[in-house]
């Protein structure tokens, strides 16, 4: 089963998008700060990492620029999903390395689209 690293501090959203990628296959980890998910994504080494932009204790742009440091994670794709939308905060993220940026409030049915996108079945296997 591939397996995806979703950070992010909204317990909700933790829910929605474990059913749904559930439904697509997906076992996903679930980390609620930048510190967990770099923690989590050593331990397991996720197919496809997921950050949201703001969290607390380290936020998901420090977590991706810590991440592409790595050289462990250097080919892994990070979906970066964020409020914020501002050109720099999207630029920014995708010159630190993020593969796509999906802004706050968003469809599951796109993020699942991008996922695909990211992580072509014949790579997740």
């Amino acid at each position: 089963m591939k397996t995806v690293l979703l950070a992010d501090d909204d317990p909700l959203l933790h829910r929605v998008l474990g059913f749904k990628l559930g439904q697509q296959e997906w076992q996903m980890v679930s980390a609620f700060d930048g510190e967990e998910a770099l923690r989590l994504a050593r331990e397991t080494r996720p197919a496809l990492i997921i950050l949201d932009g703001m969290m607390p204790v380290m936020d998901g742009f420090a977590t991706l620029r810590e991440l592409r440091q790595d050289a462990t994670f250097a080919a892994t794709p990070v979906l970066m999903l964020s409020a914020k939308n501002r050109d720099a905060d999207v630029v920014g993220a995708l010159d630190d390395g993020a593969n796509d940026y999906l802004t706050k409030p968003f469809s599951p049915t796109e993020l699942l689209a991008r996922v695909a996108k990211l992580v072509p079945e014949e790579a997740a296997a």
